[in-house]
């Protein structure tokens, strides 16, 4: 097992660049709302018809396609701020201007216009999540990859609840177009933090050309794992939070046919388990910070497990607000957990050299549980009943503490393939740290 130096979680917690990840995190959070739920509610508010409101879904498509943008971040580096800073100013840049164009719009007479400027505002927030989660992978070292998500899992939320939340309640009180023009303001917050943020040291240099961008992330991952562990890591990312998928996609149905109202449901899932998820996302950057990614992965994964019997429990029991608020508190607060963990296993496959490309490739194969797999869920809790239902997603995580050994031995301290991360940064500004 590699040895690690003693440190403390709050000095894991307390450097410049965490609060960066925090601030980065909030900006790539802001721009999502605004061109779904928030862009459906002022729509609707207009009385577009609802098949149109429906259509805005299809604004989502670029977040799927990130994996082909992230090359052209790989591979160019702008003449200002750096690799990463660079890009992340140019895209917060271009968010600002988009976010402030749509109070331009008025959505029953110029709907076309509106949905082209909401795509671009789309585009570009994908484009900034590349380089955030780039930026991310390059300034960690492995123990501090767990709070490095934490706190920018933190900030995206925190951006949801102002875009998701307050926009709604300031919309009651003001024009649309003010209040798009509102949360435009606020990507300045993500802008002070790129210039201040320190910037990765990459001592490989980028790739040589965009084709190389596009070939040697994969020959590099294959390279560093070998064929074999290659398959089972992503077999693994694919398969990690299938548990926890399953639950999280039949929790409201399983709720309101338990007799809870949505009222219910809304205020303590909107108020205490954000609540939960945050605390638990904290703890599970201190769990990383002190045992490590691998023995991290073993505990979040019982933990994960262990965390549905809240809901198993809640079915065969009377439903009581008390039991409700138990089972989501466990639920948010131990997905937090997984969340922060999982997210630093993952940086830590990424090489500096590639780790925009890599980490879309990686995070669309962790997607494919999110989206694809877990799609029978509802099937499955018809045939068999609630109770049923719960124990087999429990058993659903099974498969993972079979791959466990493999892919993250308990004695050595990162994953198979793991790329080496020094966290290496350059101060340039006011956050200069000469130490």
């Amino acid at each position: 097992m590699n040895d690690h130096p003693s440190r403390s979680i709050v000095s894991v917690f307390a450097q410049p660049k965490m609060a960066a990840l925090l601030f980065l995190g909030f900006s790539s959070g802001l721009p999502l709302f605004l061109t779904s739920s928030t862009l459906q509610a002022w729509m609707t508010v207009e009385n577009v018809d609802l098949t149109t409101v429906g259509m805005v879904s299809l604004l989502s498509l670029p977040y799927s396609l990130k994996f082909l943008i992230a090359p052209l971040m790989d591979r160019y580096i702008p003449p200002f701020l750096g690799r990463r800073r660079g890009w992340l100013v140019i895209t917060q840049l271009a968010l600002l201007i988009c976010i402030a164009a749509m109070s331009l719009h008025d959505p029953r007479r110029g709907l076309q216009l509106l949905a082209i400027n909401a795509l671009l505002i789309a585009f570009f927030s994908a484009a900034q999540d590349v380089v955030v989660d780039a930026y991310s992978i390059d300034v960690l070292e492995e123990r501090e990859m767990g709070a490095g998500a934490s706190l920018k899992v933190m900030g995206y939320r925190l951006a949801l609840i102002i875009t998701g939340g307050v926009a709604l309640m300031l919309a009651d009180r003001m024009p649309w177009p003010t209040v798009y023009l509102l949360m435009a303001v606020l990507m300045l917050v993500g802008i002070a933090a790129s210039v201040l943020a320190p910037e990765p040291v990459l001592r490989e240099g980028p790739p040589s050309t965009l084709a190389a961008a596009v070939v040697q992330p994969f020959l590099d991952f294959i390279r560093r794992a070998g064929p074999g562990i290659a398959a089972l890591l992503l077999l693994f990312v694919v398969l990690y939070s299938l548990s926890d998928r399953m639950v999280q996609n039949m929790t409201v149905p399983f709720l309101l046919a338990k007799g809870f109202t949505q009222t219910d449901i809304g205020a303590i899932r909107g108020v205490i388990g954000l609540a939960a998820t945050i605390v638990g996302v904290l703890a599970g950057g201190a769990v990383v910070a002190r045992l490590g990614i691998n023995r991290s992965l073993w505990v979040l994964a019982a933990i994960q497990m262990g965390s549905n019997l809240a809901y198993y429990w809640l079915s065969i029991s009377e439903p009581t607000r008390g039991g409700l608020t138990a089972a989501i508190v466990i639920e948010n607060f131990s997905g937090g957990l997984v969340t922060a963990g999982f997210v630093a296993f993952l940086m830590s496959l990424c090489s500096k050299q590639f780790s925009a490309t890599q980490y879309a490739l990686l995070s669309s194969f962790m997607a494919f549980a999110r989206d694809v797999l877990v799609a029978p869920s509802g099937s499955i809790a018809e045939q068999t009943g609630w109770p049923q239902f719960f124990l087999i997603t429990i058993a659903a995580g099974i498969p993972i503490l079979l791959l466990l050994p493999i892919i993250a031995p308990w004695n050595l301290e990162n994953p198979r393939g793991a790329a080496p991360h020094t966290g290496e940064v350059t101060y340039t500004g006011p956050s200069a740290d000469p130490a």
